[in-house]
């Protein structure tokens, strides 16, 4: 299963969780953004429908402003190239758009069902997002819902290093290939 990561603002520390995935997976691959600290939807956009044209048929493992990232391309033609979507401690930008400007152009949050199988990963304590409003957005996105408990953002600050069962859950929205086709005898 080929994996693309999808850092959040400021990009995703030595130490996250998404890089010792990067280290520990081959088929593994980071979405890297020209510049974490100046997010703009656009130009963020167009980075991952890049790396999406490359690696067609893979699963999408976001966190914070990348889970959002995730949630916009859902309403592009390229997400007919994303096999699942696993959405970590997605953040809520319009909050976050009102006290900075640096987030504006993330802002509305997107509320429409998602094209793609997804499962959203929150915890009860984040600080970017409010619990309820995270398990309101699975529903509307029509995607399955996983409460991590208090686990602050889901990043280094709250004490996740390595995930393995982020890999379980990615694992999960790739549903097996089956071949109705028989071996020649």
């Amino acid at each position: 299963m080929t994996t693309l990561l999808i850092p959040g603002y400021r990009g995703s520390e030595n130490g996250h969780w998404q890089r010792q995935w990067l280290r520990d997976d081959p088929n593994a691959h980071l979405v890297e953004q020209d510049d974490w600290n100046a997010p703009t939807l656009s130009q963020w956009l167009h980075v991952l429908e890049a790396r999406l044209a490359e690696t067609p048929g893979a699963v999408l493992v976001a966190h914070s402003l990348g889970s959002i990232l995730v949630a916009h391309l859902a309403g592009r033609p390229s997400a007919a190239h994303v096999a699942g979507a696993l959405i970590v401690a997605p953040a809520d930008v319009e909050r976050m758009a009102a006290a900075d400007k640096t987030f504006e152009s993330f802002a509305p949050l997107p509320r429409q069902k998602l094209s793609f199988p997804a499962i959203v990963v929150a915890s009860r304590d984040d600080p970017y997002m409010s619990f309820n409003k995270a398990k309101a957005l699975s529903e509307v996105w029509g995607a399955g819902f996983v409460d991590l408990g208090n686990a602050g953002h889901i990043n280094i600050d709250s004490g996740h290093g390595a995930w393995p069962e982020g890999h379980i859950l990615a694992g999960s929205l790739v549903r097996p290939q089956h071949s109705g086709e028989r071996a020649a005898a």
